[in-house]
């Protein structure tokens, strides 16, 4: 049992209330209630978000890619520098940098993830004997933490637009048709063996990195769930599928895939109105990834207009450069801001722009997970978040304001427990691994840093 002092409920604010969990779900919620012996105490209780964008590998990475080398550094460059990074990384060391990654979530306030995952092979592309090895890694990660799975197996087949070779540091990911079916199955059988809650998707990983006749073979073979692909995160990419294709990446698949309620796309940063309207209406979500995206360059996604239509969206921590829900969804806002030289751009006509961004970002990223959750109601996972009104950045600030203070004065450390599916994973702003998940990451990190 949850005792709150306040919660936001599916249809509003309440006070004193108390949230039964019974099998991952929330079974009761009494208003007007009092605490008794045993609650689970805590001030504020909101819809915990999902982090529906994740390379938990590229965690290791942050703060290696941040010094300007001759010429001008993109999104290219820094894609070179990761795939050398890739080349040093074994299984335990895998294990151990998604086992941290997803615990900094869970005390972000998330209370699930989708995790992209690409890296399969060893580094020179021999598969492992067990060609799910490292999804299987994911799997240990996520049930080592609670955190909610919705596990992503990636169909990488060629380097480039028009089925170009796979280069060297691509190696890692590369599977045609058939061993990538093999490669879902195997993942559909760890995932098993964790909650309910937890899923497999699939995500061909981008229009650049399939092609139409894969994209469709892989399609028809699934077996339902959630399907996620990047796209048009960068001018280069649309301008290479233009030309290979006759049509930008996001007018492609809305003309020739199924894109629906089922889909998630990634970035699709560099969109027309057209595509920004088709993408709405499709009823997918997009991806957003704010802070990945701005240190990435890649440019701000077209938010006043896709809200305009309908859109749904979520959020994601991408490369984990930063992993921080207030700051993916104030870097969304402002982003905004910055290009439209305007204040309080991510709603639709009056209304309070962190209660919309954050309410938003907690259905469309349970939409893009195949979970249901997102809201406080009975039936729904209880992926659920508390945090401590009282804290400096809130304190001052009456009730209606709270989400306005959280997405923009706040910081993850007003977080002070997150249920995921009803396991109670971070009390007292802790969560309740992190002694021995941080020194296994210590540890791996050494033997990575050894190395390269």
């Amino acid at each position: 049992m949850i005792f709150a002092n306040r919660a936001l409920l599916a249809h509003g604010w309440a006070c004193n209330v108390r949230v039964s969990i019974e099998g991952g779900r929330i079974a009761r919620i009494e208003k007007g209630a009092a605490a008794r012996p045993g609650d689970a105490v805590v001030d504020t209780l909101l819809p915990a978000l999902a982090n529906l964008h994740s390379h938990s590998f590229q965690r290791a990475m942050a703060g290696m890619t941040e010094y300007r080398m001759a010429g001008r550094d993109s999104f290219w460059t820094w894609r070179e520098l990761m795939y050398r990074f890739t080349a040093h990384l074994d299984p335990d060391q895998i294990e151990a940098i998604a086992a941290f990654v997803f615990l900094e979530m869970q005390e972000a306030g998330y209370a699930s993830v989708g995790e992209f995952h690409y890296l399969h092979h060893q580094p020179d592309g021999t598969p492992y004997a067990d060609l799910g090895e490292l999804s299987v890694r994911i799997a240990a990660a996520a049930d080592r933490t609670g955190i909610g799975l919705t596990h992503l197996p990636v169909l990488y087949t060629y380097g480039g637009a028009g089925e170009t070779p796979l280069q060297a540091g691509q190696a890692r990911f590369g599977n045609d048709v058939d061993r990538f079916a093999d490669l879902v199955a195997r993942a559909r059988s760890a995932v098993g063996a964790l909650p309910e809650d937890c899923r497999v998707g699939i995500a061909p990983h981008s229009l650049r990195a399939t092609s139409p006749r894969d994209l469709t073979r892989v399609l028809a073979a699934h077996e339902g769930g959630p399907v996620h692909i990047h796209v048009a995160e960068q001018p280069k990419e649309v301008a290479d599928i233009s030309e290979w294709l006759g049509a930008r990446p996001v007018d492609w698949l809305l003309r020739n895939a199924p894109v629906g309620p089922d889909w998630c796309l990634i970035h699709a940063t560099h969109m027309t109105e057209a595509e920004t309207q088709g993408l709405a209406a499709s009823g997918a979500v997009a991806g957003l990834c704010p802070i990945t995206e701005a240190n990435l360059g890649d440019g701000p996604f077209n938010g006043p207009q896709y809200l305009k239509a309908g859109g749904a969206f979520g959020i994601g921590s991408d490369s984990n450069v930063l992993i921080s829900l207030t700051e993916e969804l104030r870097i969304l806002e402002y982003s905004q801001r910055l290009r439209d030289v305007a204040r309080n751009v991510m709603v639709v006509g009056e209304g309070s722009v962190g209660e919309r961004l954050y309410l938003g970002a907690a259905r469309g990223g349970a939409k893009a997970l195949g979970r249901n959750a997102g809201r406080i109601e009975t039936g729904a996972l209880a992926d659920l978040v508390a945090i401590d009104s009282n804290d400096t950045a809130l304190c001052t600030l009456r009730q209606n304001q709270l989400l306005d203070g959280l997405v923009f004065a706040a910081t993850d450390r007003v977080v002070t427990d997150v249920w995921s599916a009803g396991r109670h994973a971070v009390t007292g702003g802790r969560h309740v691994a992190r002694d021995a998940v941080v020194q296994a990451y210590k540890d791996a990190m050494a033997s990575v840093m050894s190395a390269l």
